[in-house]
């Protein structure tokens, strides 16, 4: 996704550096590519691994960053997962006495909200924990947010916005975690509890699949439908849905109905069209996506 342009900084596994000359398949020299252009690329600090993921960065200072702190993690863990900052992690240093701050990094909708969640969270703690906003900013979480947040330790705080699943997949493999809110005192009870040492999760989010809306089928007795294909994972009746549109999730509530052709289904997998209803919502656009999901509760640990 994208364009990748000469100059960019970029990260690519344990790897960084700046696109110095790009290289089209005719082996002509070009100045940018756009989504599913292959080019070959120069610029790399040193030679990356296949099937390491190339992305393009702010700042080429992020970029060494990264690469270097997941280098010391693969040496130091053998090749073990990312070490992970959670809030439940963070909940369990404070029970072991220890003194720490909680890295934030800060997503929102609009201006507004970013400002009053950042001055709220940054009012929190005392002499022993507190938190640090590392970056605030408006608009949906995107791959440069989770970098900084793996390079920095921190969590990503999302307020009615969310990311995309190849932005929830880098997230899982840096071992970053994301949590989205609609409610502003919700968030920041989260993170007070976090720094008390009292948060107690009982439920975990997992994400069904993705529905993209291509057209919309009006009904007088069942209210609007919704033409989608079925982009990844599964849609099933009755599952727990957000609507998002261009990031930013405008409405949660739940699959009334799932339609295959003219039948009542109850689920439908992906690469498929259907037809959706949305419980008691109507308001929906083409482009529109609908996220399902569930929630899994999970023991309370502290180990």
């Amino acid at each position: 996704a994208g364009t990748l342009k000469v100059g960019n900084a970029f990260i690519a596994g344990e790897t960084y550096g700046r696109v110095r000359t790009m290289t089209d398949s005719r082996g002509r020299q070009v100045q940018e590519a756009g989504p599913s252009t292959p080019v070959a690329v120069t610029g790399f600090s040193a030679p990356p691994d296949a099937g390491d993921m190339f992305v393009a960065v702010a700042e080429e200072r992020l970029a060494r960053t990264v690469a270097e702190k997941r280098a010391a993690a693969k040496k130091q863990k053998k090749g073990a997962g990312a070490p992970r900052m959670t809030l439940e992690d963070f909940h369990a240093s404070i029970q072991a006495g220890e003194k720490k701050t909680l890295n934030i990094i800060l997503k929102a909708d609009v201006q507004g909200s970013v400002d009053v969640l950042g001055s709220s969270l940054s009012k929190l703690g005392n002499d022993e924990v507190n938190t640090g906003i590392v970056h605030s900013g408006v608009g949906e979480v995107n791959e440069s947010d989770v970098l900084l947040a793996s390079a920095s330790n921190a969590v990503i705080l999302g307020f009615h916005v969310t990311a995309n699943p190849k932005v929830k997949q880098l997230a899982a493999d840096e071992g970053v975690e994301i949590r989205s809110y609609r409610i502003i005192y919700e968030a920041i009870d989260d993170i007070r509890k976090a720094l008390e040492g009292m948060l107690t999760p009982d439920s975990k989010e997992v994400t069904s699949g993705h529905a993209e809306i291509r057209e919309i089928f009006r009904s007088s007795a069942l209210g609007n439908i919704a033409g989608c294909i079925q982009q990844d994972g599964s849609t099933e009746r009755g599952a727990l849905a957000r609507l998002i549109r261009d990031g930013v999730i405008v409405h949660e509530g739940k699959i009334a109905s799932v339609r295959r052709e003219k039948d009542d289904v109850k689920t439908v997998a992906a690469g498929f069209e259907c037809g959706l209803k949305l419980e008691k919502f109507n308001d929906i656009q083409v482009g529109d996506i609908i996220e399902t999901y569930a929630l899994e509760l999970v023991p309370k640990t502290l180990d």
